[in-house]
């Protein structure tokens, strides 16, 4: 049996021809963009037959090494290789993730067209869309690179209800997707993890098989799979949680990053501490990076950005070009819609996060060096988010913060997507995605500024890992994303233990799981033991704060 390690180069043959049904992008980008589109036309060039899975292969670096080497030596000249933009997949389960989901599509087409004024296929955009010939019936006609002809979002989207998916359908992103890109039920998942876990995993694991497959068939080099749900609901908990043991037995090399957005204390789902529970289990199992949301914090983050806008004190005009506004220009009042807002957060999280991704920049950082450099050791990879500065997310037309302050903000617990204190917590390590025009000495700058204050283990005392991206969010001049993993995670993971455990006490609504077929007791005897296991793993390293750092001596080379 051939077995390969992630990170290595895998090609593997196409199932599938070319060819998709044509679409339109009037409406989903904005004007000066879609103009230039439209004089373009399509343009040859087809994609590729096979589809590399994770990183370039060392070998092939090496063989590139030793040809230039070779060819320039004497003469100084070495044909540097292209940085080549690697492919994600984006997966949106559920009612709540296919919400975030629809904010992020919007956000991303608004961001690169913003950025993209030539309206070129690049490697930017291909990292979520692919470029479809209109002029090719079928199930194909992807065009590499040329003017761009329509774009199809890099997605599967899955809900066991109709309704938010019909609402995507009927949208100004509805030509972004087609019905092959789409999973739906009529009955629901009820608000059991049982139903969408047991019921709908297995009714549809050939479906969602089938999806995946042909969308990662459209990627030259697709290195991640976002997962985007919700933790108390039936479908985002059970059948989002089954599609991790999926997708890690069908592509164990491409990372899985997922952004789970957990209930709060005051959540109108009764049962959402038994969904959340058995969800865990399953993401510290079958996950790579879990970035928690939650829904509390996302609520008290607007809550605080209105006070500041009704205060007067900081002014309230509109920025038409920001990445909130609507398509049309008009700024959509999260009175309509009152999740609007804490859903584009989420959904600016993930833009930030793959923006070196898609931009270059002069510190370019790997999705797979997230994980790489952020998670030591398997279970802890839980990472604490926190985005600066926050009134880019409100369309309020606040004078930026001074640079020093914005990465202050960023370890202040008022900026994050959780509800925790990164300061008084350990860091096993931490990340900091900048974005805009900043040098890496105000990088170094901050760090060192910062350092003194904030407690690493003793193992990783520097434990930072940094990029910087040219291209700042629109309408902006810098922004910071800080991911940490920190053991400030721990309360909530304990908060939601304490909340199962009054339930189960009670076997209160327990039948409605144990009705389903192959769903037993032990199954959540073994999901809480999963968590206090991991609750563990967090107060031992909590125990090794007051423990002085060792200065270990360097190693001498023997000459």
């Amino acid at each position: 049996m051939l077995t390969r390690q992630r990170g290595s180069a895998v090609r593997r043959p196409s199932r599938y021809g070319n060819g998709e049904a044509q679409v339109h992008l009037r409406g989903l980008l904005t004007e000066n963009l879609y103009l230039n589109l439209e004089r373009s036309g399509a343009t040859a060039a087809t994609c590729g037959s096979g589809v590399t899975y994770g990183r370039p292969a060392p070998l092939e670096s090496a063989r590139w090494w030793a040809r230039n080497t070779e060819a320039g030596a004497g003469s100084g000249a070495v044909d540097w290789p292209c940085r080549s933009m690697t492919q994600s997949v984006v997966v949106q389960v559920g009612q709540c993730g296919n919400q975030i989901g629809c904010c992020f599509w919007d956000l991303a087409l608004r961001e690169h067209a913003a950025v993209n004024k030539k309206g070129i296929y690049d490697e930017a955009i291909s990292s979520f869309f692919r470029n479809v010939d209109t002029r090719v019936v079928g199930d194909g006609g992807s065009i590499s690179k040329g003017k761009i002809c329509s774009l199809k979002a890099r997605a599967v989207l899955i809900d066991m209800e109709e309704g938010v998916v019909n609402e995507i359908l009927q949208g100004p992103l509805r030509d972004v997707f087609d019905s092959k890109q789409l999973i739906t039920d009529i009955s629901g998942s009820g608000n059991n993890w049982a139903v969408g876990h047991k019921v709908f995993g297995s009714l549809y694991q050939e479906k969602i098989l089938e999806k995946l497959r042909k969308s990662a068939e459209h990627c030259d080099c697709l290195q991640c799979f976002f997962i985007i749900h919700s933790m108390g609901g039936g479908t985002g908990s059970g059948l989002g949680t089954f599609l991790l043991k999926v997708l890690e037995d069908e592509f164990p090399e491409v990372y899985r990053f997922v952004t789970s957005i957990y209930p709060s204390g005051e959540d109108d789902v009764i049962t959402s501490p038994y969904n959340s529970i058995l969800a865990m289990k399953e993401l510290n199992e079958h996950a790579d990076c879990v970035l928690p949301i939650d829904n509390q914090s996302l609520f008290d983050i607007i809550s605080k950005i209105d006070v500041m806008v009704n205060s007067g004190k900081l002014g309230a005009a509109i920025k038409p070009k920001s990445l909130v506004t609507s398509s049309t220009g008009v700024f959509k009042k999260r009175q309509e819609k009152p999740f609007d807002a804490m859903n584009n957060i989420v959904a600016n999280l993930l833009l930030n996060l793959t923006s070196s991704a898609r931009f270059e920049g002069s510190l370019n950082m790997d999705l797979n060096e997230i994980s790489m450099n952020l998670v030591p050791f398997p279970q802890l990879h839980y990472l604490v988010s926190s985005l600066t500065p926050l009134y880019t997310l409100a369309d309020v037309n606040i004078p930026p913060r001074r640079l020093d302050q914005m990465f202050s903000d960023a370890f202040s617990k008022d900026h994050q997507l959780i509800r925790a204190d990164p300061r008084h917590s350990l860091y096993l390590a931490c990340a900091l995605m900048v974005r805009g025009n900043v040098q890496i000495s105000d990088l170094r700058r901050n760090i060192e500024r910062l350092k003194p204050s904030l407690q690493f283990v003793s193992w990783n005392q520097e434990g930072w890992k940094t990029s910087l991206c040219s291209v700042p969010p629109v309408g902006h001049s810098h922004s910071l994303l800080a991911l940490a993993n920190n053991t400030c995670v721990k309360p909530t993971f304990v908060e939601l233990r304490e909340r199962f455990i009054r339930l189960y006490k009670k076997k209160a609504h327990l039948h409605h799981y144990l009705q389903i077929e192959g769903m037993e007791e032990s199954c959540f005897s073994e999901a809480v033991s999963s968590l206090s296991a991991l609750i563990q793993e967090y107060n031992q390293l909590d125990a090794t704060k007051s423990m002085p750092v060792e200065d270990l001596p360097r190693l001498n080379v023997a000459v």
